[in-house]
């Protein structure tokens, strides 16, 4: 039977169903199977009745090729080849998506000698290199100055309906800006408050930027002045640990039209 690290919170059923699953994978797939993490809501202890449990199933990939992903009401079993678990999606690539899945998700089993643990952390992660790439080379900062600009003008027009739309349509691009500063992938929505407060951004205290994030949704464009200048310090000093200005150096390209922001 498979020595499972089961993290504290699960219930008795919870536990038990992830034993039976080991189990049963163990014995399809023996060494093939090099190990299990567990996702989804019960990874983060955010399961309500409603949940189900999401675990990945790591084996080989000549295992992984002749198995695929399950779904029930009870148990999700997704299905990751060694070289899926290892390589890792860029920005704007269809995997891209997946990878918040692996974010604080423990690992039950390893057998590895803890590659496995590294690259589930490497998933959630951005080095410097990629948080460049979403910030300049996806345009995720330009993209946010514009709808916020948009915004500002709108409300500056007297157009509120037009305000709210931009204002919300911000919010994503706003999202991708500061987890991506933050060498973070940005959460799936339903976690971000989860995330937020149970692994806060440094200089972005969570229920103060989750009080931005609404009120910018409700088209209040004082909360778009006043998340500008935070985040433009917070791109000053990626710039410097970067050793380029290529974040500022985007900011202040809109010139006059930043005088909104003010």
């Amino acid at each position: 039977m498979p020595d499972l690290d089961l993290p504290a919170g699960l219930d008795h059923d919870q536990r038990a169903r992830l034993v039976a699953l080991a189990e049963r994978n163990d014995a399809a797939h023996g060494d093939d199977l090099l190990g299990l993490v567990l996702s989804g809501s019960a990874a983060r202890g955010y399961a309500t009745e409603h949940s189900d449990l999401d675990v990945i199933v790591v084996l080989t990939d000549e295992a992984a090729a002749t198995r695929s992903s399950t779904h029930s009401p009870e148990i999700d079993e997704a299905v990751d080849s060694w070289t899926e678990m290892v390589t890792v999606p860029p920005f704007g690539t269809e995997g891209w998506w997946f990878r918040w899945s692996y974010a604080w998700a423990p690992v039950l089993l390893d057998r590895t000698g803890g590659e496995l643990v590294a690259a589930v952390r490497r998933q959630a992660t951005l080095t410097p290199e990629e948080a460049d790439e979403v910030l300049i080379d996806h345009d995720r900062l330009d993209g946010w100055v514009n709808f916020a600009y948009r915004a500002l003008k709108n409300h500056r027009d007297g157009r509120s309906l037009e305000t709210r739309l931009d204002a919300a349509e911000s919010v994503p691009w706003l999202l991708d800006v500061v987890f991506a500063l933050a060498g973070r992938v940005r959460p799936y929505n339903k976690y971000l408050p989860w995330e937020l407060r149970t692994h806060p951004l440094d200089g972005w205290p969570a229920d103060e930027l989750l009080d931005l994030f609404e009120r910018t949704l409700a088209g209040d464009v004082r909360a778009i002045r006043e998340v500008f200048p935070v985040v433009r310090a917070a791109c000053a000093a990626h710039d410097r640990e970067r050793g380029h200005t290529r974040t500022t150096d985007m900011v202040d390209g809109w010139g006059s039209e930043l005088d909104l922001f003010a």
